[in-house]
């Protein structure tokens, strides 16, 4: 068994008349042709289907396998877009978009956008898995759920940078580096990525795929919808991506709800190295589940499950057991606590590696490679990272001690450092200008998006934006996160314009 893949991150709402965004030098864009639906094949119906590392999309199809619905039939089309939005009439690339419409035309109000997060991961069979797993039917009515693959993923113009099969297996997360060499030994390993993605045949799209020019998509598909606005609904990444049409189109918003969110700089250098503080946030719910199920051998307090991870973090970096080492090991404990429905697999997986028993098999990843390459194409060209070496060993440093259960990996050097300055892009300005109809809602202890991010996201856009905190672990709120202050909240405001008045904190459920 090759080296366990790390996680692929994620690894997702008085008005100024606003005309579409221009671009310095573009000339005016065409309107775009209206949409013309056809019956999606089933296969463009799945899940997200390659995107099992991104928690956002693999939690709608966990909830949809273990509710087993059959899922709606949804309606697709594409939509030609230039692949340079300075330059519309240049080279025109296909973005596919799906459409569950209300059945309710009385009470249609008009399009909810969605997006399952990312970057890197399909969104054509959203609208139907939030429809099969208990998105209201007043949400239902009021909207046609529209979906779509973002351009450079699935079947938006995919991208590859042709990653080997051993890139593949080292995923998104550097390894972790205990002295300075270890951050010089990562970056030839960084920096091989970054050359391959520059030599692949995709490396034409690749400087175009970024945020900003998803965002410019999505108004494209609002205009080819033939609406004067469009509400949205965006969890983890797709945060950022709702932030990001907020910002460059604050007129064509109408309600407007990110679920799990970045920060204000969305999915850069200060989101990878915050992965550490949300582990740090989440661990003591897991290290008390553990704690609470002795037969598991792995600590009876809380301070006993973490010394034990520690430990066997460090075990498995000296020796690794059925191909383990020590960074899949601090990887999958990541990955597995988005949810925690995962916390007794878990808690299996680290008995099994403590006692030399057989660790739970863990399905084959489809599609890891289009996934990590888009992704590494939108993170490292939406905004500048350090180039330096030394910036990160001295972050390392910091972060080591700062979060130690992960900071040592998470502040290390990634192919970002080298990836080609002319593709990388300033990011879309964050503030406060522009209508408020803004909903952030998100769990206080989510280790993907950590709650630092959603408060200084709710601080940049002001009065703009209210947000909404729950009191409970894990990644995502709306609809499956069953907690009925936060989803009353949300389907207030999507189907009645109604926000709460201020921030609001919802308690924890008793049962949750």
């Amino acid at each position: 068994m090759p080296l366990r893949r790390i996680t692929t991150l994620a690894l997702a709402l008085s008005a100024t008349a606003a005309t579409l965004t221009a671009l310095p030098g573009a000339a005016a864009a065409r309107p775009p042709e209206p949409l013309r639906w056809k019956q999606c094949a089933e296969e463009q119906q799945e899940p997200a289907a390659t995107a099992k590392d991104d928690k956002d999309a693999q939690d709608a199809k966990d909830n949809k396998d273990a509710k087993a619905p059959e899922l709606p039939p949804l309606e697709c089309a594409t939509l030609d877009v230039p692949l340079d939005h300075a330059d519309p009439g240049g080279r025109q690339i296909e973005i596919a978009v799906s459409r569950l419409a209300s059945e309710k035309p009385e009470r249609r109000r008009g399009v909810l956008l969605t997006n399952p997060g990312g970057p890197g991961v399909g969104g054509l069979g959203y609208p139907a898995v939030l429809a099969a797993s208990g998105l209201p039917q007043e949400v239902r009515d009021a909207y046609d759920l529209i979906g779509f693959d973002p351009r450079g993923v699935g079947r938006s113009s995919p991208v590859s940078c042709g990653l080997t099969q051993e890139q593949q297996d080292r995923g998104n997360f550097p390894a972790w580096a205990h002295t300075p060499g270890d951050v010089l030994r990562e970056a030839d390993r960084a920096r091989q990525v970054a050359e391959r993605c520059a030599a692949s045949p995709s490396a034409p799209l690749l400087p175009h795929i970024g945020t900003a020019d998803v965002a410019r998509d999505m108004d494209r598909i609002r205009a080819a919808l033939g609406e004067e606005r469009v509400s949205y609904l965006g969890a983890s990444y797709g945060t950022q991506l709702g932030t990001a049409y907020a910002s460059l189109f604050p007129g064509r918003g109408d309600r407007i709800v990110l679920d799990s969110n970045l920060g204000p700089g969305g999915y850069d250098h200060r989101a990878m190295r915050l992965f550490a503080r949300g582990l740090e946030d989440r661990f003591p719910d897991f290290a008390a589940y553990v704690a609470a199920r002795p037969e598991y051998g792995l600590g009876t307090t809380p301070r006993q499950v973490r010394a034990t991870y520690q430990e066997l973090a460090r075990r498995l970096e000296r020796e690794p057991v059925q191909g383990w080492d020590g960074a899949a090991f601090r990887g999958t404990t990541f990955d597995r606590l988005y949810v925690d429905a995962n916390m007794p697999e878990l808690a299996e997986i680290w008995q099994a590696l403590d006692t030399g028993g057989p660790v739970p098999e863990q399905p084959p990843f489809p599609g890891l490679e289009a996934l990590m390459s888009a992704r590494f194409a939108v993170i490292c060209g939406d905004s500048p990272w350090p180039r330096t070496i030394r910036e990160y060993q001295r972050d390392v440093r910091a972060d080591s001690r700062r979060y130690p259960l992960l900071g040592g990996s998470t502040a290390n050097i990634g192919p970002c450092a080298f990836w080609p300055r002319s593709w990388v892009k300033e990011p879309v300005r964050v503030d406060d200008q522009g209508p408020s109809n803004l909903l952030l809602v998100q769990n206080e202890r989510d280790p993907g998006t950590p709650l630092a991010g959603a408060k200084a996201l709710r601080r940049a856009f002001g009065d703009r934006a209210v947000l909404v905190t729950v009191d409970r672990g894990g990644h995502g709120v709306y609809p499956f996160g069953a907690d009925p202050c936060a989803d009353d909240a949300v389907t207030t405001y999507l189907t009645t314009g109604q926000r709460p008045a201020r921030d609001l904190a919802c308690a924890a459920e008793p049962d949750a």
